[in-house]
């Protein structure tokens, strides 16, 4: 009946132009009767879509049908970070095969980087098809047994989140806590390390939920004292602060590209020592996860000195690209050079919120983060109106707390090509703006 009554109308539609062009008394009835027929002409190709899908219970959405205006904002949360323009055009460059032979070599490549970026001549190092959640995983599925004991540092949310992941495979999961903003010291993890005897010690580098950045010296050596694989997450510190995984004896350490590496978010370069090689590659039992098994990766990444590589998954090809420019930026730069301005930059930062008058979250300042820094949430304001100010009236983004610091903070991310006393200036404005500007209750 419907459709009967679309056809009446575009019949009757289609005589009525014809009657306009026919009155050349009237100026603008040809321009009208153009008009009207170029609606009748779109009536008619939605009514030939409509009955081809007619027969289909869903229809498309329109949503769909047409662009989705994504707008351009100033990425100063803890991640992901704005994406610069050469390593947006790297990724959109022709699609390949996952095992041709210009993607190996491009494979190839990011492994160099990423030894670059670790310090570390480690054999197996690769990149995970995933974010820096599928490097904790793996890191974690591969390097425990069911039953093993494992010691997880916790400083904030990471931690947490590594326990839980250890304890859903079966590991016997024991901690080592401090308050949100602190970090354990090196005589507080050996008397842990004597207590446990754990396999693996689970630390996290730069704590992103609270702003710290962990000590790391020593730890290494304390670890092979106690016959423990040290397993580092670094998300979100590597590139901005020092670390150094051969150096600083680190078994397993794991980043993410959207971070410092300014990748966009999907790849999760990791690395595992000799050390770490022996224990993963001579399990009693599968790892949990075939996606992440080790023995695979290795292999798809050419770790394994075989002469074939094997085909596990269809890696993210556009996204090895990405990865690749990023690291080519890095290593362009230099690590130092890089560890250095942003140091310089966050301390840049932290003098302009003091001299504001706000207080920053971490007391010590050897312990600040200077990738993600935490400010005490302004006494007598909601977080969320500031936020949400500050991303409405300048369209930058900052976040607050999560975990531990969930109601406490408000984090600002200065990453790679983001980490400049220029986005620290315009930061500082909209914060200024928003407390002048946002409800301030009586404290």
């Amino acid at each position: 009946m419907i459709c009967l009554l679309i056809k009446q109308l575009l019949s009757l539609l289609s005589c009525t132009v014809q009657y306009i062009r026919s009155q050349s008394d009237w100026p603008t009835g040809e321009r009208f009767a153009h008009c009207l027929h170029e609606l009748l002409t779109i009536a008619s190709v939605s009514q030939c879509r409509d009955s081809i899908m007619s027969s289909l219970s869903v229809l498309p959405p329109e949503c769909l049908l047409q662009p989705f205006p994504v707008p351009q904002r100033l990425m100063l949360g803890p991640g992901p970070s704005n994406v610069p323009a050469r390593i947006a055009a790297a990724g959109a460059q022709p699609i390949l095969g996952h095992l041709h032979a210009e993607t190996i070599e491009i494979m190839n490549q990011i492994k160099s980087g990423i030894q670059y970026a670790f310090q570390t001549r480690n054999r197996v190092t690769l990149a995970v098809s995933g974010p820096g959640h599928a490097a904790m995983e793996c890191a974690i599925f591969n390097s425990l047994e069911p039953g093993e004991s494992v010691l997880i540092a916790i400083n904030g949310i990471w931690g947490e989140r590594a326990a839980e992941i250890a304890e859903r495979i079966g590991a016997k999961v024991n901690t080592v806590v401090t308050s949100a903003g602190g970090y354990i010291t090196n005589e507080e993890i050996e008397q842990v390390l004597d207590k446990y005897r754990p396999v693996v010690f689970f630390l996290t580098h730069g704590e992103s939920s609270t702003g710290v950045v962990h000590p790391i010296d020593g730890i290494g050596d304390l670890c092979h004292k106690y016959n423990c694989l040290f397993l580092v997450d670094s998300v979100a510190a590597l590139g901005g602060t020092p670390i150094c995984m051969d150096e600083q004896g680190i078994d397993i350490m794991y980043t993410g590209s959207q971070k410092v590496l300014n990748a966009p978010p999907g790849t999760a370069p990791i690395s595992f020592s000799e050390r770490a090689c022996q224990k993963i590659f001579n399990r009693r039992t599968k790892p949990i996860s075939y996606f992440l098994d080790m023995s695979w990766l290795a292999n798809y990444w050419g770790c394994d000195d075989k002469p074939v590589r094997a085909y596990h998954h269809t890696g993210p090809v556009s996204s090895f690209y990405g990865l690749r420019e990023s690291l080519a930026i890095l290593a362009e730069t230099g690590l130092e050079n890089s560890w250095k301005r942003h140091k310089e930059v966050a301390e840049y930062f932290h003098k302009g919120l003091e001299e504001m008058g706000l207080k920053l979250f971490v007391q010590d300042k050897k312990a600040r983060l200077p990738t993600v820094t935490t400010i005490v949430a302004p006494p007598g304001y909601d977080w969320r109106e500031i936020t949400g100010y500050i991303m409405k009236t300048y369209n930058i983004e900052i976040s607050g707390g999560l975990g531990p610091s969930a109601g406490m903070v408000l984090r600002v991310g200065l990453m790679g090509c983001n980490s400049s006393k220029a986005n620290v200036d315009k930061v500082l404005e909209a914060l200024a703006d928003a407390l002048k500007h946002c409800h301030k209750s009586r404290v």
